[in-house]
């Protein structure tokens, strides 16, 4: 009798298929909290997985994994379902405000119950937040559906995806071999004819203002947008979010916009006559730069939703920064062929930059004890390594103190944010930089507010051996609520913060100075620096007072 060959079918479990997708599409880190069991299956896919004490976090890590790498990494994020889910909605609803692509991963309640109250189904709650939600609901169809979403992921505007896995399927099996390759990432460019529409305004313009958002940096369109600042001879402003993307020590910067702005911003933005907004939505909100009435406006975004959303457009060039501003160089050049005299604007700018600057120098120099906050920042900008450096601002007065007088030199050193405002975002930035871009200082600026909502997390940054810096501002008080809440602080207190932080980092095994002298402000730093060069977390706790001015349009 011949002998029978018998053959069973080849399958991967559903966990293992979705982290072999994961590493295929290039993600090399999964941050994330227990119970879901993609962690493991992460880790034996050699994807590591880290670890942190709160979802919000986590999701600010994946988030800067992702605006690091101009989202060429994408950041994902892993969490239990129930409340764990909930619990990540924060951070979700910041990624989403932001536009920042995010693969987020909640386990799902078991499919017989995903329906029913009072379960959170996250791939429903979470829809009006994301980019797209989908659970997956056969593990035949896992591949379409991780096919969908980084392909969203990887496209067109960013925004979080979220992908749901009941928690009945992960041993399910999959067919093998895997039918899946890293999807397609493409782009899009403007209509040729708005674009020579466009060129036409910008040579003829008086006053021209070039706007640049985040855009820019997804596009890394930085050479671009330098090269016809400089052919135009037009000044050059970003959002919070663009900040970096045009180096701030160039004759042609105006600086960051966002609530508190350099005053060379507010003035061009007033006196122009068009404003070219590359790369940026021009979303109204309090912590960016408003667009003033009457202004000729040419809108370059990617998303053609953003027209005409907050600001009436004259001319709408809908693509990829990158694309849109090859098209207007190429249109340009041929009729401007060398670069045009830009010696009076940027005269012009560096007077307005001097009387600003002789205003807050005061501050900036101040040798008050407790601590002036515009000193600590000041010292820290003139002492550490601003090449080499990452830094991102936090909620409220850090960020206002910083953002203006901050001088941004590289692309993607400064990590800008500002649509939505959640205390606390600022840590899981500089943690996620990090472990994005190893080899750079990565600072975040806090204050007592935001440490008090994600402070935990510092333990995180020992445990898992990521060497960041983090500059505290703590003058024991809700500073910036003082003016709205006189009668209850007052009666009782209720602007009064405290803690030892310093203390509190050395208990979680990282570095803990504080700091109370204006001469020991630069000391401090450079240990800080040395620390970090070590593999040590550092917080360095300056005592501050409760300064509250800002660097406001018109002063």
């Amino acid at each position: 009798m011949a002998a029978t060959e018998h053959r069973e079918d080849i399958t991967m479990k559903l966990g293992a298929a979705i982290a072999e997708i994961m590493k295929r599409e290039g993600i090399e880190i999964l941050t994330g909290y227990p119970v879901n069991h993609l962690i493991e299956f992460a880790a034996q896919a050699d994807i590591r997985p880290v670890m942190v004490r709160q979802e919000r976090i986590g999701l600010h890590m994946a988030d800067a994994i992702s605006r690091v790498t101009s989202g060429h990494k994408i950041g994902a994020f892993c969490m239990q379902h129930g409340p764990g889910a909930e619990n990540a909605m924060g951070g979700v609803a910041q990624c989403f405000g932001e536009s920042v692509p995010v693969l987020v991963l909640p386990m799902g309640y078991a499919r017989r119950l995903s329906q029913v109250e009072p379960n959170f189904n996250s791939s429903q709650a979470m829809r009006p937040f994301a980019k797209s939600a989908e659970a997956i609901i056969l593990a035949s169809e896992v591949c379409n559906v991780f096919r969908r979403a980084f392909t969203k992921l990887k496209n067109g505007r960013g925004g979080p995806v979220i992908v749901e896995i009941p928690s009945d399927m992960w041993n399910e099996e999959v067919p093998e071999p895997l039918n899946y390759s890293p999807v397609l990432r493409t782009r899009y460019g403007a209509d040729p004819v708005h674009v020579r529409e466009a060129a036409a305004l910008l040579i003829g313009a008086k006053r021209p203002v070039l706007y640049a958002g985040q855009g820019v940096h997804y596009a890394r369109a930085w050479p671009q947008l330098k090269r016809l600042a400089e052919r135009l001879a037009i000044p050059v402003t970003t959002s919070l979010g663009g900040k970096s993307s045009f180096p701030e020590t160039h004759p042609l910067s105006l600086g960051s916009g966002g609530l508190a702005v350099p005053r060379a911003v507010a003035t061009f933005l007033k006196d122009a006559d068009v404003i070219f907004g590359i790369g940026c939505s021009f979303t109204e909100t309090n912590f960016g730069v408003a667009m003033p009435k009457g202004k000729t406006i040419i809108h370059a975004t990617l998303d053609p939703n953003h027209l005409n959303k907050d600001v009436e457009a004259k001319i709408g060039l809908v693509g990829d920064a990158g694309l849109v501003l090859d098209a207007l160089l190429a249109e340009i050049e041929p009729q401007v062929p060398s670069d045009r005299d830009a010696s009076a604007i940027a005269t012009e700018i560096a007077a307005i930059n001097k009387g600003w600057i002789e205003k807050w120098l005061p501050k900036l120099t101040s040798n008050d004890a407790p601590l002036n906050p515009y000193r600590v920042l000041w010292d820290l900008q003139h002492t550490v390594d601003i090449e080499n450096t990452i830094i991102t601002h936090d909620a409220g007065s850090p960020r206002d103190q910083l953002s203006p007088f901050w001088k941004a030199t590289q692309p993607l050193s400064y990590l800008g944010w500002g649509k939505t405002t959640q205390l606390g975002y600022g840590l899981g930035l500089a943690m996620g930089a990090k472990l994005a871009a190893p080899d750079k200082l990565c600072i975040n600026v806090w204050g007592d507010a935001a440490i008090g909502f994600t402070g935990m997390d510092f333990e995180t940054a020992v445990r898992e051996r990521i060497p960041i810096m983090s500059i505290l501002l703590n003058n024991f008080s809700m500073a910036i609520e003082l003016k709205v809440m006189p009668v209850s602080t007052e009666k009782y207190r209720s602007t009064d913060i405290s803690g030892d932080y310093a203390a509190m980092a050395r208990a979680f095994g990282g570095y803990g100075e504080r700091v109370t002298k204006p001469d020991d402000i630069v000391p401090a730093i450079m240990r800080g620096v040395a620390k970090t060069k070590e593999g040590i977390p550092v917080l360095l706790e300056f005592i501050t007072s409760k300064e509250t001015e800002v660097s406001r349009p018109g002063t």
